[in-house]
């Protein structure tokens, strides 16, 4: 994508991203997760949500944003600290990357990701880890292609009674 801006989210961006989420749920997820319960999803409970994580962070989860020329969010992604049992490491975490499904395969996902990889580096993380759903070909391709590599770990995930495993994926960063 050409004309692509990323920066750190702001509460007025809450329900632009909400819209972005749950619309790359709808799609990412249709077939691995129950339809029933992405069609429970609701924009406005995921916005208040976003609202009240952005509220009260303490400045160690950053949430990005891509918007397009016309400033419609069209891409969200979330790092933090990486969670170990709830401990946190020294390495970090990428919570979460979505894009609209109708900018999917425009760049912004790679952007998206750059930019957290950069930040990541910038503040002297080792490694940038991400869980993602064993049978989302699609999404580890894409983060193969962006240099992880699954290391072996599993989660076990489970949503409306159906299994959907997570596997973690792993990055070195340079410092």
């Amino acid at each position: 994508m050409r004309s692509l801006r990323i920066r750190e989210m702001t509460l007025a961006d809450c329900e632009g991203v909400a819209e972005v989420r749950v619309g790359g749920w709808r799609s990412a997820y249709r077939g691995l997760i129950p339809q029933s319960y992405l069609d429970r999803l609701s924009v406005e409970e995921d916005a208040e949500r976003r609202r009240t994580h952005l509220a009260q962070g303490d400045g160690g989860v950053v949430n990005l944003v891509a918007e397009d020329t016309g400033g419609e969010t069209v891409g969200w992604a979330c790092h933090g600290p990486y969670r170990e049992d709830e401990v946190l490491t020294e390495d970090a975490e990428l919570y979460a990357l979505y894009v609209h499904p109708d900018h999917v395969g425009r760049g912004v996902g790679r952007a998206l990701l750059a930019e957290s990889v950069a930040r990541c580096s910038a503040v002297g993380h080792g490694r940038l880890l991400l869980w993602v759903l064993k049978e989302n070909d699609r999404a580890r391709r894409f983060y193969e292609r962006a240099g992880f590599r699954a290391d072996g770990a599993e989660e076990p995930f489970e949503v409306d009674g159906v299994a959907v495993p997570e596997v973690r994926y792993t990055r070195p960063l340079a410092r």
